[in-house]
């Protein structure tokens, strides 16, 4: 199983997409519950969502599941969000708290070690190669880091979410001109929207977000109920609504693409 697919560009932007995979090796699926197999909490379609908006990009997209490991996770398994609730590196139960695995079947420290050398790694290491291919050729890079969620999942975070949740870790990750572009086109959008809420941005956005050296990194959790049919299973993609989100995102995408990110734009 090869644990990601690379598409390359030449443009300033990549997209990233480290939970839009379904793939499970047979060993580790045969450990979970019915729960579990549900995979309920999958980026539901997000490749889709994203294919075709801008032309020339990178798209680095994990081809496992999160359960098997979380590529968006910190590989020592520290915690993004402390004191809140969350789900670890090989998480154990899902987005609602409830058991994924069979009784005495979750992951050992030794499966996470396993797990992090066959699939984090791999996946980070693509994605690393293509930061630093995109920033030998302009001078900078721009890491976007796609996902989504459910709006309503109580075990997280408190009422519904808003459609776009947009992550810098508080301005640390990209330049100002970034998020200031996103957040206002946001703004100006059908869809609800929130700078650094309950998602701050992940450890990829925080990881490779380093702006002072010339790459940046901004992530954009999607609530689900704006491009899906439903947010239960069988999670169908519905044209209508993903038609002004689309938009949407690729107002976003081609505004950052426009970006000249020379010192000048940096804090």
């Amino acid at each position: 199983m090869t644990p990601f697919t690379v598409r390359r560009g030449n443009g300033p932007i990549i997209l990233g997409l480290p939970h839009g995979g379904i793939s499970i090796p047979s060993g580790i699926a045969a450990r979970l519950n019915d729960n579990g197999r549900k995979l309920a909490d999958t980026d539901w379609h997000i490749a889709k969502l994203y294919d075709g908006l801008l032309p020339n990009v990178t798209t680095v997209a994990a081809t496992f599941h999160r359960y098997v490991i979380d590529a968006n996770r910190d590989p020592a398994g520290t915690s993004l969000y402390p004191g809140q609730n969350s789900t670890e590196l090989c998480p154990t139960t899902d987005f609602d708290g409830l058991s994924i695995w069979n009784d005495g079947e979750r992951p050992s420290p030794g499966d996470i070690s396993e797990r992090r050398q066959a699939f984090h790694v791999p996946y980070h290491n693509a994605l690393a190669a293509e930061v630093s291919r995109i920033k030998s050729i302009h001078g900078f890079a721009l890491l976007f880091d796609c996902h989504s969620i459910r709006s309503y999942i109580p075990f997280l975070f408190e009422g519904r979410l808003p459609d776009l949740n947009i992550g810098t870790n508080n301005g640390k990750t990209c330049a100002p001109l970034i998020e200031s572009t996103v957040v206002e086109i946001a703004a100006q959008s059908p869809f609800s929207s929130v700078l650094n809420g309950r998602f701050r941005g992940g450890w990829t956005t925080r990881h490779y977000g380093q702006p002072q050296k010339g790459v940046h990194a901004i992530q954009l959790e999607i609530a689900q109920s704006a491009y899906l049919e439903s947010e239960a299973a069988p999670w169908r993609y519905s044209e209508e609504k993903s038609a002004a989100l689309r938009e949407t995102l690729r107002q976003i995408l081609e505004a950052l693409n426009s970006l000249n990110l020379n010192k000048e734009a940096l804090p």
